[in-house]
């Protein structure tokens, strides 16, 4: 990649960089060992296993007795992420983690044994388990690995690795299994999602590809008319292409020593740019620590291979000072980049971050900002996100927070229910910056509680704030193995109707518009006496008016159509028509929930929802007490915290958080008025 002559200098050299951290530091990149930085160590071994934090939990209370279990995860940093991996797994072994177990009997190897072609080695990790009383050393390659009594570590090793333990070589030969040879060519005619994989598994790749795998652990690549190495074996074949097609699954026997070509293409479900909508991810990382580095390649074949409409490349920082792909937007900012088309745009953004306050997107910006995180390397919480709001906006971005909340809370919960004593991400100053109109959008679909997140939203424009609903994944090119971050960017996406040609001037009005609506999946359309998202329809107390909302995508199960006061209709999927009588100004939007489903890459479930059309009455826009009176109880928490849990380095600095809060609170009493 440093060697393409069409890289920028500085793009290279920071890629080089990134190489050498990965090299020296292995997936965290040498990041401050904060919470989420330390769990990267189990990314790769535990994507689907569910018991994660209770056996944390279980764990730091082992170590102290009777805290209280809202305490433990300030103790996660003090864990021994290898013996996490091995108490979650509990016996389990995987495809890519064989087991080395250290007992008083002996020593023996437990893998699922992987085929390999023509004697070639393979690359895998091996997990050291010890249940002895003592210290034991095993030496792999020369080198000592000192595993502590009942203890564990992950150790990088090759079926041809040299393993020593009680002074006698460990016999590595149940790791693989010898295959015959064939090559499998498959073409779409256009770029797509692949996935090869045999009856154990394991998946198959081209050359240079990464072994990457999605949310439901299948093994996929991007692009067309691809030639692989695979084993003369049963395989599956599957071929998709992002929420707008359907896929097609084949099985083949290749023969040994031929090439064998595969025609498959799947089956478009909707054409959304035929009608003037286009899907974008908000929230993409090409760099952020992670197994593998990401390249502009990387990212490009994944684009066009889930047919993505508008991906936006953000720029931030994990938990030290280092931006990652800083270098990047500096060079490409405010242009379109190279692999961009007539539906396809790719642009470099900002993720700003700051743990305590929450994360933000910006689309479109003009030029790097002067700042991209605060609170890091405990340094102060201070200037407030609403400083940076107006930066960004001020260089031409749209805003959402991202990835806002991740925990759960119903409908008639009080903001009270989140928690606000630590620092998880949660994005707690989006009601002072929505009343203060500093953002956009809220990331509503995002791969954390997208029902949480939902309330929240339908909270806030309740009580008179202006918001379109957008999506972003958080997707990270730079992990193969992480969950729904090593899903390809575009699991969720946030359709917005565009004027006249995409581009990013005119995906960014759309949204800022309201435009929108967020999907797993599914197509949403929302109509109300015509008129679709973003629409603001003035009407006379008792008006009647018609609404219809229809849905596209098998794994939609219900359809809603929700007021300002609740569920005003609900029916299967398909389509669904209610009429509302109007007495006071409210909105309507459209919602799609289902269950897990193929088509849908995260564990809460299919999931849809639009962006309002607000219905005013007598020049007067939706504002309800109720709504404005719990966004009031949240800026209310949010003070509180500041004062308990903020970094500041003089009154001042808390002063302006309070500042900012206060006049977010003279908002809403206005609108009690």
């Amino acid at each position: 990649m440093c060697d393409d002559p069409a890289m920028p200098p500085a793009v290279a050299r920071a890629l080089g960089e990134y190489r050498a951290l990965l090299a020296e530091h292995g997936v965290t990149w040498g990041e401050d060992p904060i919470s989420y930085v330390k769990s990267m160590a189990t990314n790769a071994y535990l994507m689907r296993e569910t018991t994660f934090w209770e056996v944390c939990d279980s764990m730091i209370t082992k170590r102290y007795p009777g805290i209280p279990l809202e305490q433990t995860g300030q103790h996660l940093t003090e864990l021994d992420m290898d013996e996490v991996v091995r108490n979650v797994l509990a016996g389990k072994v995987l495809d890519n983690l064989a087991a080395l177990r250290l007992t008083a009997d002996g020593v023996s190897i437990e893998a699922r044994a992987r085929a390999v072609l023509d004697g070639e080695p393979l690359r895998t990790t091996l997990l050291a388990d010890s249940s002895r009383e003592e210290p034991v050393t095993v030496l792999v390659d020369g080198r000592a690995h000192e595993i502590g009594p009942h203890g564990a570590r992950l150790i990088a090793i090759t079926s041809r690795s040299e393993v020593i333990v009680d002074g006698a070589r460990v016999d590595l030969a149940a790791l693989t299994r010898p295959a015959p040879a064939a090559r499998l060519r498959v073409r779409a005619g256009f770029p797509c999602k692949w996935s090869v994989y045999g009856e154990d598994g394991h998946g198959w790749y081209p050359e240079g590809a990464p072994a990457r795998r999605d949310y439901h652990l299948r093994p996929y690549f991007h692009g067309d008319d691809l030639v692989l190495d695979v084993p003369a074996e049963p395989l599956t074949v599957r071929v998709s292409r992002g929420m707008e097609y359907d896929s097609a699954e084949v099985s083949i026997t290749p023969a040994a020593g031929e090439e064998t070509l595969l025609a498959l293409a799947p089956r478009r479900l909707y054409d959304a740019a035929a009608l003037g909508w286009y899907g974008g991810d908000m929230h993409v990382h090409l760099n952020w620590a992670g197994d593998m580095v990401g390249t502009p390649e990387h990212a490009a074949a994944m684009q066009h291979g889930e047919d993505l409409h508008v991906l936006n490349l953000v720029a931030g920082n994990v938990s030290s000072m280092r931006v990652y792909d800083s270098e990047a937007l500096e060079h490409w900012v405010g242009q379109d980049l190279p692999w961009s088309d007539d539906t396809h745009l790719a642009r470099l953004g900002v993720e700003y971050r700051n743990d305590l306050l929450g994360h933000f997107y910006a689309f479109g910006v003009s030029a790097p900002p002067s700042r991209f995180h605060t609170g890091f390397l405990k340094t102060a919480d201070w200037p407030p996100n609403s400083v940076a709001c107006e930066e960004l906006r001020g260089l031409g971005a749209v805003l959402g927070y991202s990835h806002p909340f991740h925990n759960p809370l119903s409908e008639s919960d009080g903001p009270g229910r989140l928690p606000w004593q630590n620092r998880n991400c949660s994005s707690r100053e989006i009601v002072a910056d929505a009343a203060l109109g500093l953002v956009d959008t809220l990331d509503v679909l995002s791969q954390s509680a997208v029902g949480t997140t939902a309330v929240v939203y339908r909270h806030l424009i309740g009580a008179g704030n202006r918001l379109a609903v957008t999506a972003g994944t958080d997707a990270m090119i730079s992990f193969a193995r992480r969950g729904n971050q090593s899903n390809p960017p575009g699991w969720e996406r946030v359709y917005a109707q565009v004027d006249g040609p995409l581009s990013a001037e005119s995906f960014a009005e759309a949204v800022r518009r309201g435009r929108t609506f967020g999907t797993t999946g599914p197509w949403l359309e929302l109509l109300v006496a015509g008129h679709g998202p973003g629409s603001t329809l003035e009407v006379s107390p008792g008006d009647r008016v018609t609404i219809t909302v229809g849905s596209i995508g098998p794994e939609v199960e219900r359809l809603e159509i929700r007021t300002a006061d609740g569920v005003l209709a609900e029916g299967p999927p398909g389509a669904l028509t209610a009429e509302l009588v109007v007495d006071d100004p409210t909105y309507v939007v459209a919602v799609a929930v289902g269950g897990s489903h193929e088509r849908v890459f995260t564990g809460t479930g299919a999931y849809a929802h639009t962006s309002p059309v607000y219905l005013d009455v007598g020049g007067r826009h939706v504002a309800r007490e109720q709504d404005i009176r719990w966004c009031l109880e949240w800026l209310d928490h949010t003070e509180a915290m500041l004062r308990q849990e903020g970094r500041f380095e003089t009154p001042g600095q808390l002063g302006d958080h309070l500042d900012l809060i206060e006049r977010a609170r003279e908002v809403y009493r206005a609108r009690l008025g």
